[in-house]
């Protein structure tokens, strides 16, 4: 694909459901983009795409560097973008929202429009949960929150990884700022809840304008009685 266009796989609203037995092979999503995040089979752990490298962030704390190439691990739902950035700079923050809100003045008029970022530097706190994966086949995301796991790091070093998605596309996307964070060392990382910075970070980020979206094809997907369950998106999603 071509630089700053977004793949998908799969929709947030298949996630709600339950739907996190087959997916994608990371063998074939790697070749859509180097720059995102998702999940894997069941649902288990978190996935963060960062410099051509794929690394799974499970509920134990402990980060897996995944080997694409093998074919054995699925994305049940993923968005990726071969990533250039068309602004660069440097703010602090100290909060998620007041990251967002720096954002959003880098880019005025992109309310509308899908965004990928990528922020890295010394973090004051960044607080992530992690999932655990599905106990029995359909069990919803909301069950799975009930049991995350939650950590908070202190003065650490690494990346924000991340997407802005359109407000009118929640459940497609998550609507608003969806970000993962794994540390320099690769040993941390997880879904972002809440993020501060330790002085000015880098900040890169582009808009997106071509979007790409696979949908499953297969009957767990086919047969599935998707609604849009926005309240329980944003529960999960923090």
């Amino acid at each position: 694909m071509a630089y700053n266009e977004l793949y998908q796989y799969s929709v947030v609203s298949a996630l709600m459901e339950g739907l996190g037995e087959t997916g994608l092979p990371y063998k074939d999503l790697v070749s859509h983009g180097n720059h995102g995040l998702g999940t894997f089979r069941r649902m288990a752990g978190e996935m963060i795409c960062l410099d051509n490298e794929v690394y799974q962030m499970k509920s134990d704390g402990s980060i897996v560097t995944i080997d694409s190439s093998a074919g054995t691990d699925v994305a049940p739902f993923a968005m990726v973008t071969q990533f250039q950035p068309s602004v660069t700079t440097s703010f602090a923050f100290d909060d998620k929202q007041g990251f967002s809100d720096a954002l959003s003045a880098l880019f005025p008029k992109s309310k509308n429009r899908y965004l990928a970022f990528r922020v890295d530097g010394l973090f004051q706190s960044v607080a992530v949960r992690t999932a655990d994966g599905q106990r029995f086949p359909h069990e919803k995301l909301r069950e799975l929150h009930k049991r995350q796991t939650t950590y908070e790091f202190t003065n650490v070093r690494g990346s924000l990884i991340g997407f802005r998605s359109p407000e009118f596309l929640q459940g497609v996307s998550v609507a608003g700022d969806h970000l993962h964070f794994i540390s320099d060392e690769r040993d941390r990382g997880g879904h972002v809840l809440d993020c501060k910075s330790a002085g000015d970070v880098q900040v890169s980020a582009s808009i997106l304008s071509n979007i790409h979206l696979e949908l499953p094809d297969d009957n767990d997907y086919n047969e599935a009685e998707l609604t849009l369950d926005s309240d329980g998106i944003r529960v999960v999603e923090g």
